[in-house]
């Protein structure tokens, strides 16, 4: 029950303001977008360049607001090849002062180069669910279909 309490303080009170993807060596914007992502029962679409599967790691940054404070914001993440769950990653913020804007950071390095499935059968087969939380409350709930370019 404390999971749904949360949620309903959080509709209209957390918001991702914009997202990029770079390449983290060059620090190369690969993707961006300023839709809300963290709209939830909507499948969102991202168009990203192919190139993006050759980087050893991607930086993402992702600007958020929140109206609520947050003691442990963190976020959970499955990627869905096909509906089967091929990675999941988990990332700790901390502490989210109220009435805030908010820019986060984080590395995802790439699997081995041998260990990459090709684009074109990736291309509308994946999805990434993201969960935000603040320590174990649901705040919102994301999902985006990947589309490479």
């Amino acid at each position: 029950m404390a999971t749904s309490c949360k949620a309903e303080k959080f509709p209209h009170g957390f918001k991702l303001n914009w997202m990029n993807l770079r390449d983290a060596e060059s620090g190369r914007v690969l993707w961006q977008s300023e839709d809300d992502l963290s709209k939830p029962d909507t499948e969102h679409e991202a168009r990203v360049p192919k190139s993006i599967l050759r980087c050893r790691a991607v930086s993402r940054e992702i600007n958020f607001t929140s109206k609520e404070e947050m003691k442990h914001f963190r976020l959970e993440q499955r990627v869905y090849f096909k509906q089967t769950v091929i990675e999941e990653w988990t990332f700790s913020f901390g502490f989210v002062i109220p009435d805030s804007t908010n820019t986060w950071q984080s590395l995802i390095e790439a699997a081995a180069e041998n260990n990459m499935i090709p684009a074109n059968l990736l291309n509308g087969n994946v999805v990434i669910e993201t969960k935000f939380y603040d320590g174990d409350d649901e705040v919102s709930t994301s999902r985006v279909r990947l589309l490479y370019i």
